[in-house]
């Protein structure tokens, strides 16, 4: 294996795994955003208000984006494969 196949494939890797996890991180902040921005105008600062609609958002989250995630990760990994498969064998 040369040094600009293990580059590619640690940069496709990297890609791979921002890619299937900034759609929950995203609905993450943005849900933590809005419950602190309720918290402030209300001025209840109780701590488990930003956890329980944080979880509940990327929980369903993952069900709308679990499928293309997914596939985005199975594809990654059959690449991989195949390219071992090619360059050992």
């Amino acid at each position: 294996m040369s040094q600009e196949l293990v580059i590619s494939i640690a940069e496709k890797a990297v890609t791979v795994v921002i890619m299937a996890s900034g759609p929950l991180l995203l609905v993450a902040l943005i849900v933590g955003l809005l419950v602190s921005i309720f918290q402030a105008t209300t001025q209840i600062q109780e701590q488990t208000l930003s956890f329980v609609p944080k979880i509940i958002a990327v929980l369903v989250a993952l069900v709308f984006f679990g499928p293309w995630m997914l596939t985005k990760i199975t594809s990654y990994a059959k690449d991989i494969l195949e390219n071992l498969t090619r360059y050992i064998g």
